[in-house]
């Protein structure tokens, strides 16, 4: 079931990837080929990561290519416009939250898309953490005090 903000109906999902945490919103586009979103506009196939074109965010291709691999696996490429809120980590866990988040609103949008996402691996959440450091081991997580010679 879609939600509703001032009449435009939207798919809403939370992905996650170590210290990241992204916030999907996929827009139905209708008749009008855009949606108000804010002071943003955004076509049928854009995405927008923290109210910036994705493409001035992740230069690389292949990390643009990545980030829309789940609407391509669906078959769902033009259908949607996609607004990402994305906090926390660095660049490649803020990347791969957002991949987990498209493809869980993906799955809200239709039941049929979970077996082809799941079998890529993008539903899976990984939940890798970075690991605490430890007191009196003299600096990072797995370090050990040098032992005495003598």
């Amino acid at each position: 079931m879609p939600k509703k903000t001032k009449n435009i109906e939207y798919y809403e999902a939370i992905g996650r990837r170590k210290r990241s945490v992204a916030r999907v919103r996929l827009y139905l586009v209708g008749k009008e080929k855009q949606v108000s979103v804010g002071n943003l506009k955004i076509k049928a196939g854009e995405v927008y990561i923290n109210q910036k074109p994705f493409d001035k965010i992740f230069v690389e291709s292949y990390k643009r290519d990545f980030i829309l691999s789940p609407i391509g696996a669906t078959n769902n490429q033009g259908r949607f416009a996609v607004s990402v809120l994305v906090k926390g980590g660095g660049k490649n866990g803020q990347m791969e939250a957002i991949v987990h988040g498209v493809s869980r609103a993906l799955v809200l949008v239709d039941q049929e898309n979970k077996p082809n996402l799941k079998k890529v691996g993008y539903l899976t959440r990984d939940s890798r953490k970075k690991e605490r450091r430890k007191v009196g081991t003299g600096g990072k997580a797995r370090r050990a005090k040098q032992s005495p010679k003598r």
